[in-house]
């Protein structure tokens, strides 16, 4: 999906790209979040991975662009290897299937794709220090050029179960060596929050954050 975001003074908004399978007890979930900002403050992306009913595993990354300005292409690879969040193409994000290791992985439900844009002034700014301004309402974010390709469900189900898709190639089994530059990239310089490493959530961090890319 290409997404152009909410201008100007967002602070308190979210506008949310994700996948949902729809079932709130098992539910599986692949989010892009867009926490809105004060004027002149970088725009942060939060990623989360909901597999099987269990989610916080938040990471956030500052956007080194300033997304509101101009469109820009947030896309989601989803195999049975990984899940990898990209921006522009360079991936932000990589959640391996550690099923291995007893972790859950997002692989035994179909996922809708869905959109939304609301209020989160309680957390999404500063940990909820900066609220939405109403004055600025209403707030708008736009979309264009999606693109999809994937199995449906119903109808073909038997391919989610091939090998026959490209997206299961062994070419996007992991990153390739320029991507994984790129992915290092980002979290050296632009990545402000992983779950992975807050101690006061984890004492001891869950098993998948050992993995690697």
């Amino acid at each position: 999906m290409k997404i152009k975001l909410v201008p100007g003074d967002s602070a308190g908004t979210v506008t949310a790209f994700y996948l949902n399978s729809a079932t709130e007890a098992i539910r599986d979930e692949l989010d892009f979040e867009f926490l809105g900002n004060r004027s002149g403050q970088p725009y942060t992306v939060q990623t989360n991975v909901y597999a099987h009913g269990k989610g916080d595993r938040e990471q956030r990354v500052n956007l080194w662009f300033d997304p509101s300005a101009d469109f820009h292409t947030y896309s989601i690879l989803w195999n049975r290897q990984h899940i990898v969040f990209f921006v522009d193409a360079i991936p932000i994000r990589v959640y391996k299937n550690n099923e291995a290791r007893g972790v859950a992985y997002p692989n035994a439900q179909p996922m809708g794709i869905y959109s939304t844009l609301w209020n989160a002034d309680d957390w999404a700014t500063r940990g909820g220090l900066e609220k939405i301004d109403w004055s600025k309402a209403p707030f708008y974010a736009y979309y264009k050029d999606f693109d999809i390709e994937a199995c449906a469900i119903p109808g073909a189900r038997s391919n989610c179960n091939t090998i026959s898709n490209w997206w299961d190639a062994p070419s996007y089994h992991q990153l390739s060596p320029i991507q994984a530059r790129a992915y290092r990239w980002v979290r050296l310089h632009h990545m402000i929050y992983d779950y992975c490493t807050d101690r006061a959530r984890y004492a001891v961090p869950p098993p998948e954050c050992f993995a690697g890319i």
